[in-house]
């Protein structure tokens, strides 16, 4: 009996970088049994299911390198791991997350599968992989699949799981190969994130970042105490003030003189905002609407023209745009509803999504809108005579980008007011008619100063410029040659890796940094271990990059942890790598070849900086190979120093770590000098000077620190009385 289904055996969620890619990934152990034997060209109108489907595979370029590469090798003939690779990344695609890495390996087992896939968030990815092996084996039995639905769906998880546009742009822009920032998202389902690391971090949350006061957030969301403070410092602002009532608020209005704004005092979004107010009436219908989106409702004098958005940054006016007045105009058959829904809502830069410019209009839902269109004498299902314009929202979405129009003196009012109310970055909204000249000149006025403002006008405008805002913030938080990262060094290899890990961390204290380090021992914070047993797992990692007094980190990686989880960090100042036994990692994951356990180890050299240093064992040929990897420098540590490897590298002027008449040396090309006699060193005089592997290393140790620019007299001091067997301090 044939087994023609696709299984998934395991699914790793590889959360940084890895043997396949710089990024999160998912791993799907996948088993296609006998499906093995049908590659996708014997299998009668797979094909044009399949594409029927998913036509817009015709873009995967696959590994041909050309548009409807892939779909060449669908005819010509591939199998379902290759094939569920690429569906999944499509579906991810048409839910919003474009292009992404793919992998499809075969293992030493027939019919199982590596397939792997980029995963911008678990929970996405995760369904999306699911929902690619449904469509696969709907296409391969000819039944149908609703993709539409799949896809909905995979929407709905990216707005629940995923970072918003406003935070993503912060993130993506703190990411840029300019910057190179790296970070950790705090929340699971939210929009706080660590920029950089342990010291160096800053943290956002949406717009709002660790700078923001948080008591100016509070004065911003009390609109009537804004404009008291801004009012007090000249800054023009419409008359108003708080009323209790109904009654109250039409006195307040007929004080002030008609036309008046009534809103929540304490509204975001401009929900609850009724402007343009001509009646006692109209106050009095509109007061209960206000009050039910805010603690209390303020009546305000009503400013001519067209509402803006100031975005400020760290004291500087970055992107403006202005608001929009939406209408329909009647053809004599149509009601207003549906002139809505033809005229408006049709427009394909409408949506509910986030991602869209434009929100989809309705009556029912816009209080604001029902009480325009009243005030005309209709109502939706109204139908207007042909050729009549009929007002639908008076102030719409700041759609329209005028950031080059804003005149300099309007721009510093802006400024002003974010300092006035102590916000580093505030959406200041302003009335005028005419945004090229100064407020003074027109009777403008500034209306609110907001404190987490969206970014996502700025970023996909309906109409103009898409401006830089999360560069913006990213230029606010870091200053252009300030580093974001602590030195990070991370230690692989078959053996040794723990004794280095400890020895290091020792010496980076010494020197006076607070290090972080997480190892098979614990977890251990400037010499004091806070979390015990073995640690060098991801989650262990990260609450040591998450710590802010971490000025250094220190990370043990198994070929195990690289496997399952990725390393925590995207890149590391000091990689090192102790030795290669391959077959002590033989059995799990697959991994069953030389080739393979030094792919995996190789991970950590991969990842080493530009300006930093991969610290090699030179009496090791496996390791002596990854030389070649490391974008920065590389040192060599061996006990011999005839070793081939350091008399090749000394040739050339380069630095390296041996031990010669009783010294560790320090040496760079010809010139050496030692550090520390053996004879002197306590975790050498127990015996460990006649055994290899503790000198090595100690040797390994001293490299890593050399590397990170400790004093080789700091060095010394640190190795000479160290002691690996001491009772450890957890106090």
């Amino acid at each position: 009996m044939t087994n023609k289904t696709i299984d998934f055996l395991n699914v790793l969620h590889l959360r940084g970088p890895n043997i396949w890619t710089y990024r999160a990934v998912l791993e799907a152990w996948v088993d296609i049994h006998d499906l093995e034997d049908c590659p996708s060209n014997v299998i009668p109108g797979f094909y044009e299911r399949l594409t029927a489907m998913l036509p817009t595979l015709i873009e995967h370029r696959c590994s041909i390198g050309e548009r409807g590469g892939f779909l060449q090798r669908l005819r010509d003939g591939t199998w379902p791991g290759h094939i569920l690779e690429h569906v999944t990344l499509e579906l991810q695609n048409l839910a919003g997350m474009s292009g992404g890495f793919g992998k499809a390996r075969e293992t030493s087992l027939r019919g199982v599968y590596k397939v792997v896939i980029r995963a911008w968030q678990k929970e996405v990815s995760l369904e999306a992989l699911h929902m690619g092996r449904d469509l696969l084996m709907a296409a391969i039995e000819g039944r149908p699949y609703d993709v539409d639905a799949a896809v909905a769906r995979l929407r709905e998880l990216v707005d629940d799981y995923m970072l918003g546009p406003s935070t993503r742009s912060i993130v993506e822009a703190a990411a840029d190969k300019d910057r190179r920032i790296p970070y950790i998202r705090l929340l699971a389902e939210g929009n706080l994130v660590q920029l950089g690391y342990g010291a160096r971090q800053r943290r956002i949350w949406t717009a709002e970042t660790d700078r923001t006061p948080a008591i100016a957030e509070s004065i911003s969301r009390e609109k009537d105490l804004t404009k008291t403070l801004l009012a007090s410092c000249g800054v023009p602002v419409p008359e108003g003030r708080i009323v209790t009532d109904v009654e109250d608020a039409i006195e307040a209005a007929d004080d002030i003189g008609y036309p008046v704004v009534v809103k929540p005092s304490d509204g975001n979004h401009a929900r609850g905002v009724f402007t343009n107010i001509n009646t006692p009436e109209e106050v009095a219908s509109t007061f209960p609407l206000a009050q039910a989106e805010g603690s209390e409702v303020m009546v305000e004098r009503f400013i001519k023209g067209a509402e803006h958005r100031l975005l400020v940054v760290g004291g500087r006016m970055v992107a403006a745009n202005k608001g929009d007045m939406v209408s329909v105009v009647g053809d004599g058959r149509s009601t207003i509803d549906a002139l809505i829904d033809t005229q408006i809502n049709s427009d394909p830069r409408r949506g509910d999504e986030h991602e869209f410019p434009l929100y989809r209009i309705t009556l029912d839902r816009f209080p604001a809108a029902q009480m325009e269109v009243s005030r005309q004498g209709y109502t939706g299902s109204s139908i207007p005579p042909e050729g009549q314009e009929v007002m639908i929202v008076r102030t719409s979405n700041m759609a329209f980008d005028v950031t080059d129009e804003v005149h300099p003196d309007t721009a510093e009012l802006a400024c002003l007011a974010a300092r006035i109310v102590g916000l580093d970055i505030a959406g200041v909204d302003l009335v005028c008619e005419d945004i090229t000249k100064p407020l003074a000149e027109q009777g403008g006025a500034i209306v609110e100063v907001n404190a987490g403002p969206s970014l996502l006008m700025h970023l996909k405008p309906g109409v103009g410029q898409p401006r830089p805002v999360g560069e913006a913030i990213v230029a606010h938080l870091f200053e252009k040659d300030s580093d974001a990262r602590i030195p990070v060094v991370g230690i692989t290899g078959s053996r040794g890796k723990t004794p280095v890990a400890r020895l290091l961390a020792h010496l980076l204290r010494l020197s006076g940094q607070y290090t972080g380090l997480a190892c098979s021992e614990g977890v251990f914070l400037d010499g004091r271990q806070v979390e015990k047993a073995e640690r060098t797992n991801w989650d262990a990692a990260e609450r040591v990059l998450m710590n802010r007094s971490v000025e250094a980190a220190v990370f043990e990686n198994s070929c195990r942890s690289i496997l399952a989880d990725g390393t925590v960090y995207d890149r590391c100042q000091v990689g090192i790598v102790t030795n290669i036994d391959p077959e002590l990692h033989y059995g799990e994951f697959y991994i069953d070849s030389p080739e393979k356990v030094w792919n995996v180890f190789r991970t950590q050299i991969d990842l080493v900086l530009g300006e930093g240093a991969a610290v090699l064992n030179a009496e090791d040929p496996a390791v002596v190979e990854m030389a070649s990897l490391s974008d920065g420098e590389v040192i060599f540590y061996g006990i011999d120093p005839q070793a081939e490897a350091i008399v090749a590298h000394r040739a050339e002027g380069k630095r390296a770590v041996f031990v010669q008449e009783g010294a560790i040396m320090l040496a760079v090309g010809d010139k050496a000098e030692p550090v520390a006699r053996l004879a002197k060193i306590a975790m050498l005089a127990k015996g460990g000077i006649d055994q290899p592997g503790v000198l090595s290393n100690l040797l390994a140790a001293v490299a890593g620190a050399w590397a990170l620019g400790v004093a080789p007299a700091m060095i010394r001091a640190g190795v000479k009385p160290y002691d690996p067997t001491a009772p450890l301090r957890n106090d």
